[in-house]
């Protein structure tokens, strides 16, 4: 399965993503990008593969940050057709180079990047690249995460819990939320009534995660989300207590 998974950065992958930065921005090396995105591409694992095409995408954009960044917004696909995140297979990771090049070269360059998460997240899930930005900027970040919770983009509702969890796989720690969880508690209590399954579900595993450091905290939080409670909230908080109940 892991030979799989990181196949899907393959040299295809690689002219493809070319193709759609060459369609907005006729300048770009595709030949040279292309050579040095699949050179060495083997060696690699999933993401390691993905950070390798980033640092090719660094090599050959505009090095002006502001104008590499509007070519891959301008080059970006079509968005998630439904509010589930399920279902879309490997598709999204098409453009997890493009996060992972916001993350590392975009921080100062707070406001064009933040714009640049909200397009790419509905696009592929910027709960990776997002924390970044709550680790150099968490007023500024946590601030547009409260706008992004009245968002009429389910994906973007959801990045809002998922970017924010304390423990999200795969991804490094920020410093801050787990030492802290009381800074980011407003953005779940915006969102755990959310119509989207995706957000709601997002949230419960963002309380499950609470849950593992501050149990007490977890559990006040549920039992005042109890209270007069629709069906949708009492599955969330039965979904969130699940590693709690397994611990006893």
């Amino acid at each position: 399965m892991a030979g799989e998974l990181k196949a899907f950065f393959s040299p295809a992958l690689v002219k493809r993503l070319a193709g759609e930065i060459a369609r907005v921005h006729r300048a770009f090396p595709t030949a040279a990008f292309v050579r040095d995105a699949t050179h060495g591409l083997e060696r690699h694992e999933l993401k390691g593969r993905a950070q390798h095409i980033a640092s090719a995408l660094k090599k050959h954009l505009p090095q002006d940050y502001p104008r590499a960044l509007d070519v891959l917004v301008r080059s970006l696909g079509p968005e998630f057709e439904s509010e589930e995140t399920l279902g879309h297979g490997m598709a999204p990771f098409f453009y997890l180079p493009h996060t992972m090049f916001v993350a590392e070269h975009g921080l100062e360059h707070f406001e064009q990047s933040m714009s640049a998460q909200h397009e790419l997240t509905r696009r592929c899930s910027c709960e990776f690249s997002v924390r970044a930005y709550l680790e150099r900027w968490p007023d500024e970040t946590l601030a547009v995460l409260k706008r992004w919770t009245r968002d009429p983009n389910a994906h973007v509702r959801r990045l809002v819990s998922e970017g924010t969890r304390p423990r999200l796989p795969w991804a490094p720690r920020v410093s801050w939320i787990e030492s802290q969880p009381e800074r980011v508690l407003p953005l779940l209590e915006a969102l755990k009534d959310d119509r989207a399954s995706t957000v709601r579900r997002s949230v419960a595993n963002h309380l499950n995660d609470l849950s593992k450091k501050h149990a007490a905290l977890a559990f006040e939080i549920a039992e005042r989300w109890l209270e007069g409670a629709s069906d949708e909230r009492r599955d969330l908080v039965e979904h969130a207590l699940r590693s709690a109940a397994k611990r006893g």
